[in-house]
């Protein structure tokens, strides 16, 4: 099953999506996709880790900023089944930053992207786990003004949009509230 779980930044998204870990299971594995460049950051997630600890909760911590493809075929693959670990990914819009600066002067880059994030929904259809992913929204905010942060734009949109699509749960957190959107959709 996959939940998505968006909102702006420190709209309290990830720690809805930590509250919501801990009611489907006893304990989870929390792949993080941030890359710890300087010194700030490392702060950030080291305080993150810290107050993983602190949950009474059992995490088993990942980092992945590239390869969440083949780590959610690999726990797949590794997983009985019903068996399978709850998994909490934070976040797509991080990995989504990772893969575009990869692929940065490549020919068909956005194409490229597109793939594997067609490819990443695949392996998460696939999961027999619950599988909780966090995302940005970042298409509500100003016009990016360099042609790499308007692509990343669009792409995020795009990402975001296939990976709700074959979630069963789509949250929209803003101001620390999440609502369930996928149970008040529209349908044409």
């Amino acid at each position: 099953m996959i939940v998505l779980v968006t909102g702006g930044a420190r709209s309290g998204k990830s720690s809805f999506a930590e509250r919501l870990c801990m009611s489907k299971s006893q304990e989870a594995i929390y792949v993080a996709t941030a890359q710890a460049f300087d010194d700030e950051m490392k702060e950030r997630i080291a305080l993150h880790k810290l107050q993983r600890s602190q949950a009474n909760y059992s995490w088993r911590n990942v980092e992945e900023p590239f390869q969440l493809v083949k780590l959610l075929s690999d726990m797949r693959e590794n997983s009985q089944g019903a068996d399978a670990p709850t998994v909490l990914v934070d976040c797509l819009t991080l990995w989504l930053s990772n893969i575009l600066l990869s692929y940065e002067g490549q020919e068909d880059m956005q194409e490229k992207v597109k793939s594997e994030i067609l490819c990443l929904v695949d392996q998460a259809q696939q999961y027999p786990g619950h599988l909780i992913m966090v995302t940005n929204e970042v298409g509500s905010g100003i016009v990016p003004e360099y042609p790499l942060g308007r692509m990343y734009r669009d792409l995020a949109g795009y990402m975001n949009q296939a990976v709700s699509r074959s979630s069963s749960e789509v949250f929209l957190v803003t101001a620390g509230i999440p609502v369930e959107l996928k149970s008040m959709e529209y349908k044409l």
